[in-house]
C-alpha cells in the first residue's frame, strides 16, 4: 500500500478549487437595467416633481452624468478585480481597514434602506389596486395600511430568499423588458398628448422653488441610478469580466438615462389640471403620481402603470433583500462582522442569519420613517459609498498600475475627483431637506466604528483563511483527458475504474471533479465553506485510481452543476466526460435527470453515461452491442472493443420488428451484425441482458426535439437491463448535429 501511495505521488495528484462563471453579457446587462428601471422611477418621480418643479428633469440629467462618472470607476475596477462584493472589496484593498469595513457597513445599510423604499412603494401601489378593485377602505388610516402591506411583503420575500428561491436569468430579462415596454408606452402616449395640445406652459416657470431644489431632487432620486453597482457585485460570476463588465455598465446607463429624461418630460408636459400646477399635482400624488398621470392621457393607463409599479417594486424587493443579505454575509465570511452573519442554513444553504437581520432592519426603517426620509437616507449612503469607490480607483491606479484592465478611465484623475466633489456636494445639500436621513447616517456610521473597534476581527479572519489553503501541483499533460464528475459516493469506484480502463487504452489521464452548488442568494466564492462535504469523495477517487494512471482533482463552485461540468470540460480541453446514472429521475420533464440532460446536450466532447450493476471489468466476458449504425454506434463499438481486449466477446445485433426483412451486414473490422426479429426492441434487449455482462449502446439518432440526446430506447435499456449499461454519445460540431437532427 505504501508503494502504491508513493507511485501515486510520483504522478503528482493535484487538488484545486475553481469558481464558475455563468453570466453572459445579456444576462448581466439586464440585471443592471432591471435594477435601475425599478421602483425608484415609479415611486420617486412625483415626489421629485413636487420638490423641484419641471426642473426635476435636470435632476435626472445631472444624476445621469454623475452616475456615468462613477460608472467609469466601477467599469475599470470591475474589469480587473472581478470579485463578489464590488465596491466593498476595492475600498477594503486600497484604503485603511476601517474604511473598508465602513464601506461594507454602509453598503449593507444602503440596500436595506432601498428595500424599505421599495416595500413602501409596493404598499402604496397595492392599496391603490385595492381601491381600483372597489374595496371600501373608508375609516382606515391609509398610511398605516401602506406600512402594513410593506411589512408583509418584506417578510414574504425574506422567506423566499431563505428558502433559496430566486429569479432566474430568463425571468429577470422578461421582467426588465416588460418594464421597459410599459415605460415606452407611457412615453409615446405622453409625447402624443403634448404634441396634440401644443401647450408647453407646464414647463414655466422651470424652477418654481429655485435652482437649489434641483440638487435636493438629485439627492432624493440618486438611488434610481445605482443599479449598475449590482453588475460589479456579481463580477465573480460574469463570463469574460474584463470586457463584459464595462460593456454591461455603459449599455445599462445608455438605455436608462434617456428613458428617465423622457418619463420626466411627459410627466410634466402631458397633463393639465385646471387650477393646479402640474408639478404640485404630481407632488401631492406622491409615490403613485405616474399612475395618476397615466389616467389622464393614456388608455387604460392607470391599470398598465399600476401593473408596472407593482412589478417593479416586487422585482426590486427581491433583488435588494438578496443584495443586502449578500453584503452582510460577505462581511461575516470575511470576519468583518461576527461569524454568525456568515452562517449558512444546513438544509437550504442560504445565509439565513444575514437574511433575518437584514429583513429586521428593512421592516424597522419602513415602519419608523416617512418615504421621503427613507429615499433620502438611501441616497446619502450610496453617495458616500460611491465617493469611497472613486477614492479607491485613484489609489489602485497608482499602487497597481500593471493590472490587466479591460477599461481605463480617461482624464485620470480629473474624472474621479469631479465625481467625488459632486457627490459630496449633493450628499451635504440633503441635510437641509431631510435632517432625519443625515441623523440616521451619523448613527449608523458611529455604530459601525464602535463595532469595528469592539469586534476582534483579525484573529478570526486568520483562522478562517487557514481552512482554504491548498497545495497545488501541475501534472504532465497526456494526449487524452477524461473528466469524471463525482456526486454519489457509491459510484466513485465504478466511475474511476471505467475511466482508468479507457485512459490506459488512450494513453490518457483523469480529471476527477465535484461541483458545489451554491444558491443564487450566495456569491459563488461562499461555496468554499462546503469543501469538507466534497473532499471525501475526491480523496476516494484518488485512492481507487490505479497507480499507472495520472489523476488530478478539482472542486468547482457555481450556481449550476451542469454548466460547471461543461465549462470545466471546455476550459480544460477534455476529450471525454464520464457520468454515472442512478437509474431514475424525480422530474417527468427530464430523461436522465436535471444534471445529465443539459450535459448531454451541451457537452463539448464525447460523453459516456453509465448505469452500473455489479461492475467488474476483469469478469466481463459477454458484451452486447445493439446498433442501428451511425456516428454514435461507431463510438459504442470503439468502447466495446476496449473491453474485448480485456477478455470479453462482442455480440453486435440489430433488432427489427417481426415481418421486416433486412440483410445481414457488418460494421468496422468485419464485425458481423446479428439480425433478430422481435415485437419490441426494448423488451428483447432487456431479455438478452440476462446472459450479458455489459451492454454498450449509442445515443439516439431521432430527429431534433422528438426526444433528448439519449432518447427513449437507451434510457429504458439502462433502467431495466440486468447488467451494466454504458450509453455513449460522439461529439459533433453543433451545426452538423442540428442539421442531422432536423433532417432526421
Amino acid at each position: 500500500m505504501s508503494d502504491q501511495r508513493g507511485m501515486m505521488e510520483a504522478y503528482h495528484k493535484r487538488e484545486e478549487v475553481e469558481l464558475s462563471r455563468d453570466m453572459g453579457l445579456f444576462h448581466i446587462t439586464t440585471i443592471g437595467i432591471g435594477a435601475m428601471i425599478g421602483a425608484g422611477i415609479f415611486v420617486l418621480t412625483g415626489i421629485a416633481a413636487g420638490i423641484a418643479g419641471p426642473g426635476f428633469i435636470l435632476a435626472f440629467l445631472f444624476n445621469g452624468i454623475i452616475a456615468t462618472l462613477t460608472a467609469m470607476a466601477y467599469a475599470e475596477l470591475g474589469s480587473c478585480m472581478a470579485e463578489a462584493g464590488g465596491g466593498y472589496v476595492w475600498i477594503k484593498r486600497s484604503l485603511p481597514h476601517l474604511f473598508g469595513f465602513l464601506s461594507g457597513w454602509m453598503d449593507w445599510f444602503a440596500h436595506c434602506i432601498a428595500c424599505s423604499l421599495y416595500s413602501l412603494g409596493f404598499g402604496a401601489y397595492f392599496l391603490l389596486l385595492l381601491q381600483m378593485a372597489g374595496l371600501s377602505l373608508e375609516g382606515v388610516d391609509q398610511e398605516i395600511l401602506v406600512k402594513i402591506f410593506a411589512v408583509l411583503i418584506c417578510i414574504f420575500f425574506a422567506y423566499i430568499n431563505f428558502k433559496g428561491a430566486a429569479q432566474t436569468g430568463r425571468s429577470e430579462s422578461i421582467v426588465t423588458m416588460a418594464k421597459i415596454l410599459i415605460l415606452a408606452v407611457f412615453i409615446i402616449f405622453g409625447i402624443l398628448a403634448i404634441v396634440r395640445s401644443g401647450d408647453y406652459s407646464n414647463f414655466t416657470p422651470f424652477f418654481p422653488n429655485g435652482f437649489g431644489a434641483v440638487f435636493t431632487a438629485m439627492g432624493l432620486t440618486y438611488i434610481a441610478f445605482e443599479g449598475y453597482e449590482i453588475i460589479a457585485q456579481a463580477g465573480e460570476e460574469v463570463v469574460n469580466p474584463k470586457k463584459n463588465i464595462p460593456r454591461a455598465i455603459f449599455i445599462s446607463l445608455l438605455v436608462v438615462i434617456p428613458i428617465y429624461l423622457l418619463v420626466g418630460f411627459v410627466s410634466i408636459g402631458a397633463i393639465h389640471i385646471e387650477g393646479v400646477e402640474t408639478y404640485v399635482y404630481l407632488g401631492e400624488s406622491g409615490e403613485t403620481a405616474m399612475v395618476e398621470a397615466a389616467k389622464i392621457f393614456m388608455p387604460a393607463g392607470a391599470v398598465i402603470l399600476l401593473i408596472g409599479g407593482i412589478m417593479s417594486t416586487i422585482s426590486a424587493l427581491n433583488a435588494t433583500i438578496y443584495s443586502s443579505s449578500r453584503v452582510s454575509f460577505a462581511m461575516g465570511r470575511d470576519r468583518d462582522l461576527p461569524g454568525i452573519f456568515g452562517g449558512v442554513h444546513k438544509k437550504t444553504r442560504t445565509p439565513h442569519i444575514a437574511i433575518f437581520i437584514s429583513a429586521t432592519i428593512i421592516v424597522l426603517m419602513a415602519l419608523l420613517l416617512p418615504i421621503e426620509d427613507v429615499a433620502s437616507a438611501a441616497g446619502i449612503f450610496f453617495l458616500l459609498l460611491f465617493i469611497g469607490v472613486n477614492i479607491a480607483l485613484i489609489r489602485i491606479r497608482k499602487r497597481m498600475p500593471d493590472l490587466d484592465r479591460g477599461f481605463i478611465t480617461p482624464l485620470f484623475p480629473i474624472i474621479p475627483i469631479i465625481a467625488i466633489i459632486s457627490q459630496l456636494f449633493i450628499a451635504t445639500h440633503m441635510f437641509s431637506y431631510s435632517r432625519v436621513a443625515w441623523y440616521t447616517a451619523f448613527i449608523w456610521v458611529g455604530l459601525g466604528v464602535f463595532v469595528f473597534y469592539l469586534y476582534p476581527a483579525k484573529k478570526e479572519r486568520e483562522e478562517i483563511e487557514a481552512k482554504v489553503v491548498y497545495e497545488e501541483k501541475e501534472i504532465e499533460r497526456r494526449p487524452y483527458r477524461i473528466l469524471v464528475p463525482l456526486a454519489n459516493p457509491e459510484t466513485v469506484n465504478d466511475l474511476i475504474r471505467l475511466a482508468s480502463i479507457i485512459a490506459r487504452e488512450k494513453d490518457g489521464e483523469i480529471l476527477a471533479m465535484s461541483v458545489i452548488k451554491v444558491p443564487e442568494q450566495l456569491p459563488v466564492s461562499s461555496g468554499k465553506i462546503f469543501l469538507d462535504e466534497k473532499k471525501p469523495i475526491i480523496t476516494r477517487a484518488v485512492e481507487v485510481c490505479p497507480p499507472d494512471i495520472p489523476i488530478s482533482t478539482l472542486i468547482r463552485v457555481g450556481h449550476s452543476i451542469p454548466q460547471g461540468i461543461t465549462d470545466t470540460a471546455r476550459s480544460r480541453g477534455c476529450n471525454l466526460i464520464i457520468l454515472g446514472w442512478r437509474g431514475w429521475t424525480w422530474r417527468k420533464d427530464r430523461i436522465l435527470g436535471s444534471t445529465i440532460d443539459p450535459v448531454a446536450v451541451h457537452a463539448p466532447c464525447d460523453l459516456i453515461v453509465a448505469k452500473f450493476r455489479a461492475f467488474d471489468p476483469e469478469k466481463i466476458r459477454r458484451i452486447l452491442l445493439p446498433t442501428i449504425g451511425g456516428v454514435h454506434a461507431g463510438f459504442a463499438l470503439e468502447i466495446a472493443k476496449i473491453f474485448e481486449r480485456l477478455g470479453g466477446r462482442i455480440r453486435a445485433l440489430r433488432i427489427v420488428k417481426e415481418g421486416e426483412k433486412l440483410e445481414e451486414f457488418t460494421i468496422e473490422d468485419g464485425l458481423k451484425i446479428d439480425l433478430i426479429h422481435a415485437p419490441s426492441v426494448r423488451k428483447k434487449i432487456i431479455e438478452l441482458s440476462e446472459d450479458a455482462d455489459l451492454i454498450v449502446i449509442g445515443a439516439t439518432e431521432e430527429p431534433l426535439f422528438k426526444r433528448l440526446i439519449f432518447g427513449a430506447l437507451p434510457e429504458a435499456v439502462a433502467r431495466e437491463a440486468h447488467c451494466t449499461v454504458i450509453m455513449v454519445k460522439r461529439h459533433e460540431k453543433r451545426v452538423v448535429s442540428i442539421l442531422k437532427r432536423w433532417l432526421g
